[in-house]
């Protein structure tokens, strides 16, 4: 019987230390395996929603490092005092979406819990030639956004009753697409450094690819792309929680120009569930990616470039 193989730690490409958005080991000279978990309470209260919504955000990680997710593993919790019908929707909902990638649900793990929480552990593969960070953007790259944002404060209006269903619907449709599209067009031109857009906002993100990087990075405030009812909930000063715990702790890093609305600061620091693809590709690329997301993400824009470092790591203008 041959003996099994090792792994060293040298293999390990992508680890923990320039908060990324999975881990990445290198099997061979061909193949690295992506490795990635997240899961959180719901953000809507159709179960079959919440369920696709939770797996499009697990799953994008491993979109964001370059790669395609394989297999995935259910992570639950769930209270003994609701329909087990509401259970299987939301199992349901992450099934169909992981089905929708392409990969396949091979297990999980559950617990009884007061609060519902669900989620996926993803494995995807990746070549170790081809593996995306959030650490090597370049000086003069161009970054694109593939999702719009906002959805932290839609998604808290829309549980308080502030907006109609119609209105909150265009929200449950960005959060609940996946990021494969997005990212064989920007695997088509090749990008410098990549990151999705989550929990620590546009700005949270942009700072760690910024820092990664060694650069500073250049928002252009008014290209940024914004959910429907976005702008007007947060003037009318409807922000969730997290917005200002982002803002707490990095808000230090970041300069805006006094010409930025205080709301529209505010949705840059909103959390966001299930965003887009942030990509700094080279500038003659571009045009070139934006044509290319054109029918499967309409809403991507150019909203940034990099710079060389400053004193601070995003400078919003």
């Amino acid at each position: 019987m041959s003996a099994l193989p090792k792994f060293p730690s040298e293999n390990l490409l992508v680890g923990f230390d320039t908060s990324d958005d999975a881990c990445v080991y290198k099997i061979s000279d061909e193949l690295a395996v992506i490795q990635t978990v997240d899961f959180f309470p719901p953000v809507v209260d159709d179960p079959w929603m919440y369920g696709q919504i939770a797996a499009a955000n697990a799953l994008s990680d491993v979109y964001a490092m370059g790669g395609d997710p394989a297999f995935a593993l259910n992570i639950l919790s769930f209270p003994d005092c609701l329909p087990l019908d509401i259970l299987r929707e939301i199992l349901d909902g992450g099934y169909t979406k992981v089905q929708e990638a392409g990969a396949v649900i091979a297990g999980g793990h559950s617990i009884d819990d007061p609060i519902p929480k669900y989620g996926l552990c993803v494995s995807g593969f990746v070549h170790p030639g081809k593996v995306w960070t959030n650490a090597g953007a370049r000086e003069g790259d161009l970054l694109i956004l593939t999702k719009p944002i906002g959805s932290g404060i839609t998604t808290t209006a829309a549980k308080a009753e502030l907006i109609t269903p119609e209105q909150f619907a265009p929200s449950l449709a960005v959060m609940a697409a996946l990021n494969n599209k997005a990212k064989d067009a920007v695997a088509a031109v090749g990008a410098s450094a990549c990151t999705d857009i989550t929990g620590f906002g546009l700005l949270g993100h942009t700072g760690e690819m910024a820092e990664g990087s060694g650069k500073t990075i250049e928002l252009f405030a008014r290209e940024i792309p914004l959910l429907p009812q976005a702008l007007a909930l947060a003037e009318e000063g409807i922000i969730p929680g997290g917005a200002f715990r982002n803002r707490e702790y990095a808000g230090q890093s970041v300069s805006f120009a006094e010409n930025i609305p205080q709301p529209l600061q505010d949705i840059m620091w909103d959390p966001q569930t299930s965003g887009g693809l942030l990509a700094a590709v080279a500038e003659k690329d571009a045009h070139q990616l934006l044509s290319r997301l054109e029918e499967s993400c309409a809403d991507a824009k150019i909203i940034g470039r990099v710079l060389s470092k400053e004193s601070v790591s995003i400078r919003v203008v």
